[in-house]
């Protein structure tokens, strides 16, 4: 049994969850990378483990459920990539022409949505309102796109239902029916509040962002041969499932989340001599159906090289 895991991908990834989870002492850290060309997984950890040796020690929470294909949570501003795609898609601005004047707050169905910094970001372009993370700017483009379209480009990201990831215990994330999606919830779910997904539903939406538009179904076994004789009994080959965005707005999008790590609210991830994208995001937990004080699940998601992406890589820590 051969796995599509690249090893070397797979030793930064656990010793840099380890390092995290000794330093923070969070309740959990989860990482997942992947091909974008081909959905292959690349790597994937989650934090507190256990020694499969030894299983019966441990919490039976921890050997049963595999975070990054198993949890589903609020993503929050991650999410940000694919409204951002789809208003983009549907030509409802240029990201540089058009522009959005951030006061600090916009009120939907009486609700004030406000911006995390106070005042507002001022007069932007669209671009400026990825970089800066701008809520009430995501608001106008839930306005734009509308009730139907917000919908369907939920369902073409493949966010309704589960990957179908060769590996067992795969859950799937929560979505308003269409009938109790009213403006309040449009809104929110345009910057990735009110909705829920597994990392392993984002990372591939996201691929599809960067990747030419293509979504596509993501595996983890590359080949089964037969032991005595080397003979290749199965071979995984990329499937794609659909074309969610053009390849046109594919290439307007690595553009833009270069932007957002040299410029704009991912600066921490950006390394001199090398081309990455990418988008923070700060989601608030939600425990039995309401939101817990000072408690947020902290991420990042990055795209390398970003003219020519070969990973997606994300990380996510939980308080």
């Amino acid at each position: 049994l051969s796995l599509t895991v690249d090893l070397d991908i797979q030793n930064i990834i656990e010793r840099e969850a380890t390092n995290a989870y000794l330093k923070y002492n969070p309740d959990g850290i989860w990482v997942l990378a992947m091909d974008p060309n081909s959905g292959a997984i690349l790597g994937m950890s989650s934090k507190p483990d256990y020694d499969p040796n030894d299983y019966q020690q441990y919490d039976a929470t921890l050997y049963n459920q595999n975070t990054p294909i198993f949890r589903s949570y609020e993503p929050g501003s991650v999410f940000k990539i694919l409204t951002f795609a789809a208003g983009l898609n549907e030509n409802l601005y240029d990201m540089d022409k058009d522009y959005y004047h951030d006061i600090g707050y916009e009120y939907v169905s009486g609700t004030r949505i406000k911006s995390w910094k106070v005042g507002g970001h001022g007069y932007q372009s669209f671009r400026e309102v990825l970089q800066n993370s701008s809520n009430p700017g995501f608001v106008e483009i839930s306005r734009r796109l509308g009730k139907d379209k917000i919908y369907e480009y939920v369902t073409k990201y493949g966010l309704t239902n589960k990957t179908g990831i060769d590996l067992p215990g795969e859950n799937q994330g929560i979505m308003f029916s269409y009938d109790n999606f009213h403006p309040l919830e449009q809104a929110t779910v345009c910057f990735g509040q009110g909705i829920s997904v597994t990392a392993i539903q984002l990372v591939r939406a996201v691929c599809a962002c960067v990747n030419g538009g293509y979504l596509y179904q993501p595996y983890i076994v590359d080949e089964i041969k037969e032991p005595m004789t080397g003979e290749i009994i199965s071979k995984t080959e990329p499937k794609v499932i659909s074309q969610v965005i053009s390849s046109e707005t594919s290439m307007k999008m690595r553009d833009a989340l270069e932007t957002v790590v040299t410029d704009g609210g991912g600066k921490s991830a950006y390394i001199e001599g090398y081309r990455i994208g990418g988008k923070t995001g700060t989601a608030q937990k939600a425990v039995n159906g309401s939101y817990v004080d000072g408690g947020y699940i902290l991420s990042f998601i990055g795209i390398a090289p970003i003219d020519n992406p070969q990973i997606v890589l994300y990380v996510a820590m939980d308080n």
